[in-house]
């Protein structure tokens, strides 16, 4: 049996950070990798160039039952911490759109700078690792044990095994299952950032697939409503695109989603078009602002039932145009589903945050387990913000057990 500080289940952008920043403390870290290598998911993401952080990242670009659960970590480790320690190792970064940071070169360079920033005598990083049961002695020490047989115990266990999104990766329910081992509530998850699928009626649109076009997409009830201005885009399936998997986050079964068309556009655009071009078709202009095969969908749609619009613009009714403008700034379609963990980037959900300190990540009733990352019921929009989560959460329980540790040796 190897004894140690720490014991850290999940070799992912949480684990490998909270495993570099307490050995640095100097902990005595165990850390378990049920892949044959660390960070596969930080390898694939943002198309292999990894999306590391966003610049505007703070407590209102994520979801939670409690939406100031993230404040505090988000506060004390912010996305400038994160580009010092990558200008430190020599990673040459670029901005995208909307505060996205990403590598020049390749995603292998942040998970080569979390192995680098782990101390080789402090943290031992053991890959392979099939866990096959967790437990917690009177002594309130924890032992995990391998399918093989190899033991590890600490006084100290962090749940970093993130959400079962990816599944193909190796993720699955773990933190969950071990949570509630533990007695600790989880939020029912559900696929995050993830496309939605059509049917019924709105299955005629799957014949747009490929296309694509900004708008503002809203769903969500209450305070958990959210709109988003970026491309939506149409696949055989349904729709996907960054404003469509922003959207998925908040929403539910059983709810509409709202698609502007024409963000931009002024609220009587079509009456002031059929004064200034009286000539004009609303088809014409729709494939003025709009991709041919969308602005011909939606003006097929709105034209059908009878309706006028297919005239000249001079020739319809002003009611008719009004009631086209609102169509097109609210464009409801019904959701059958969503493609699933293995299209989802992230899990929604998770390990309560009610379960959990803020400052800490520690459980309130469980001394010594430590839940961050994506297990945790913290949800971030697309764009940096969940790598954000995953440096913040991880530091702040790296810094508790450093001061844990230094409790102890006083």
């Amino acid at each position: 049996m190897t004894g140690t500080d720490v014991i850290i289940l999940g070799a992912g952008a949480a684990g490998l950070f909270a495993a570099g920043q307490a050995g640095q403390r100097g902990l005595r870290v165990a850390l378990l990798e049920k892949a044959e290598a660390p960070g596969k998911k930080i390898l694939i993401s943002g198309g292999g160039r990894c999306n590391f952080t966003n610049l505007g990242a703070g407590p209102a670009n994520y979801l939670s039952a409690n939406p100031h659960f993230a404040k505090s970590a988000l506060a004390r480790y912010s996305p400038t911490d994160f580009i010092a320690l990558v200008e430190k190792h020599g990673i040459a970064w670029h901005e995208k759109t909307l505060g996205q940071l990403f590598c020049d070169g390749s995603a292998k360079q942040i998970v080569a700078m979390l192995l680098d920033e782990c101390p080789p005598d402090c943290v031992t990083l053991t890959c392979g690792v099939e866990i096959a049961e967790v437990a917690r002695g009177a002594d309130g020490r924890f032992t995990v044990t391998a399918a093989d047989g190899r033991q590890w115990q600490a006084p100290a266990l962090v749940i970093a095994t993130g959400g079962p999104s990816i599944p193909k990766m190796g993720a699955s329910d773990f933190a969950y299952r071990l949570a509630r081992q533990f007695g600790l509530k989880v939020v029912e998850p559900r696929p995050a950032l993830v496309p939605l699928t059509l049917g019924g009626e709105d299955v005629l649109f799957r014949e747009l697939s490929g296309v694509a076009a900004p708008v503002l997409a809203r769903a969500g009830e209450g305070k958990q409503k959210a709109e988003f201005v970026e491309a939506a885009l149409f696949t055989h399936k349904g729709l996907s695109g960054p404003a469509i998997l922003q959207i998925s986050s908040y929403w539910r079964h059983g709810e509409p989603v709202g698609i502007t068309f024409l963000p931009d556009a002024a609220s009587d655009w079509l009456l002031e078009a059929k004064r200034d071009r009286p000539r004009t078709h609303l088809r014409t202009l729709l494939r003025e602002r709009l991709p041919d095969r969308l602005a011909d969908a939606l003006a097929d749609r709105l034209a059908s039932k009878g309706s006028g619009l297919e005239q000249e613009l001079g020739n319809c009714s002003d009611k008719e145009l009004r009631a086209a403008q609102a169509r097109l700034a609210d464009w409801r379609f019904a959701p059958t589903g969503t493609e699933g963990y293995a299209k989802a980037e992230v899990t929604a959900g998770g390990i309560a945050t009610a379960e959990l300190s803020s400052r800490t990540m520690e459980a309130v009733k469980v001394p010594g387990l430590y839940a961050i990352g994506e297990a945790v019921d913290v949800t971030g929009w697309l764009g940096g913000y969940n790598f954000q989560w995953a440096w913040a959460s991880g530091f702040a329980c790296a810094e508790a057990l450093g001061e844990a540790l230094s409790r102890s040796q006083s």
